[in-house]
């Protein structure tokens, strides 16, 4: 197949006020009243919530691109969910949904608020927002960093391994005569796919955040500068400090990482001509690109993936 991207090794730079939900007192509660999920600890203020939400319906949604496609409206209706972020967006999303995943668990809220007593507790906040490694020595802080890796870790997987698949079916669809055949409008399709790169909410989209969250899930080794981030993040919400943490949210390499995922997927859809190299585009650059930034940024650096 002589695809007409480079199908080189891309060069991936490796790169908020207290709100608890508590359900209505049944006393208080009137006919046909749902009550609200109790809120198992602090919670993200709704900037950093809506940062995380975003990443969250991402990396669903372009990882439940289904690889059986049948024809062009499938694949231009993929490539607009591929295009779905913004670097800068997802980048900042991944922190805070690290910093969810740590707030999940309980001994790290506990060591947060039982740092924060005493003098040396007085400028905690000031000290976790310059330096974030520091959240690594809280008491809970690896069992929190664990969870987090694992988050991020599963979500970059999951995009990852659907992209193969997409990627993969760019070569067995070339049999069939639509796939052949050349994108129409191919200037109007890369323009419409830069458009694209906005996060658009779902109703379900919040719901389905917490319930990715609390999966749970461990996975060991030092902390990446991304996890580190979204410890000091958990730990400013614990102590009711979150506008400390808005110097926190971005990562250079991960940053770096997403910027050339995406910069390759618009010069590869540049190039392309038929259908199928439309789909190879999509799988390899708008969803094992990014899946691998994710994993990247799952893991200190020098550590092999398991």
């Amino acid at each position: 197949m002589n695809f007409k991207t480079a199908r080189g090794a891309i060069a991936l730079a490796s790169a908020l006020t207290l709100a608890a939900c508590a359900t209505t007192p049944p006393e208080r509660q009137t006919a046909g009243t749902r009550p609200e999920r109790q809120a198992a600890g602090p919670r993200l203020d709704r900037q950093a919530e809506g940062q995380a939400q975003a990443f969250e319906a991402f990396m669903r949604k372009a990882g439940a691109i289904d690889a059986g496609f049948s024809g062009p409206a499938e694949v231009t209706q993929a490539l607009g969910a591929g295009a779905a972020y913004e670097p800068r967006q997802l980048e900042a999303g991944m922190i805070a949904y690290a910093a969810m995943a740590a707030l999940e668990e309980p001994r790290f809220v506990a060591g947060v608020r039982k740092s924060a007593q005493g003098r040396e507790g007085q400028d905690l906040a000031s000290r976790l927002a310059a330096r974030p490694d520091l959240a690594d020595d809280l008491p809970g802080g690896s069992q929190a960093a664990a969870r987090a890796s694992a988050a991020l870790y599963r979500q970059g997987e999951t995009l990852g391994a659907s992209g193969r698949k997409v990627k993969s079916a760019a070569y067995s669809i070339q049999h069939q005569a639509w796939a052949n055949s050349k994108v129409a409008d191919p200037r109007g399709r890369l323009a419409r796919v830069k458009q694209n790169a906005v996060y658009r909410p779902d109703g379900d989209d919040r719901a389905r955040l917490y319930k990715a969250v609390a999966q749970g899930g461990a996975r060991g080794g030092p902390a990446s500068p991304v996890v580190q981030r979204g410890l000091a993040l958990a730990a400013l919400t614990v102590l009711g400090q979150d506008g400390k943490a808005r110097g926190l949210m971005s990562e250079p390499r991960s940053e770096m990482c997403l910027r050339m995922a995406k910069l390759n997927f618009h010069q590869c859809l540049a190039s392309a001509g038929p259908y199928y190299e439309d789909i190879y585009c999509l799988g390899l650059h708008a969803m094992i690109d990014p899946g691998q930034c994710v994993t990247s940024a799952s893991q200190a650096r020098g550590v092999a993936s398991r």
